[in-house]
């Protein structure tokens, strides 16, 4: 789990450097940051993650990556086909935030797994 969480830290790092280019770089640069964070923390410190507020922090950052797919899913149809997304922004947009929200989604299974039961 910690090589896949370390290749996915190095994609969200690269689509965030992409942005450079973009209107909207910092935006977008900041939305795949943050998986890149956890997905580093979960290759290089996974003990941070697993905490209490880690874990929480990464639950916190997945809903509202979840509620950023919901905003951002593309309305062009056939949204996922290579001549639409090329020449589309939203679709792109769209699709990226589904990349983000599945890093993440890997990132907090993988950590709900390995984390120790708390009995209150």
């Amino acid at each position: 789990m910690r090589v896949i969480s370390g290749i996915l830290c190095g994609l969200m790092i690269l689509f965030a450097a992409v942005q450079y280019n973009d209107p909207d770089g910092i935006y977008w640069a900041i939305i795949y940051a943050v998986p890149a964070v956890f997905c580093g923390l979960r290759a290089f410190r996974p003990e941070l993650v697993k905490s209490v507020w880690g874990f929480r922090l990464l639950s916190a950052a997945l809903i509202l990556a979840a509620f950023g797919v919901a905003w951002f899913w593309p309305q062009t149809p056939g949204f996922w086909h290579q001549e639409v997304w090329w020449v589309t922004e939203e679709a792109r947009e769209g699709m990226g935030m589904m990349i983000a929200f599945i890093a993440l989604l890997i990132v907090w299974f993988g950590t709900r797994r390995q984390r120790p039961t708390i009995r209150i």
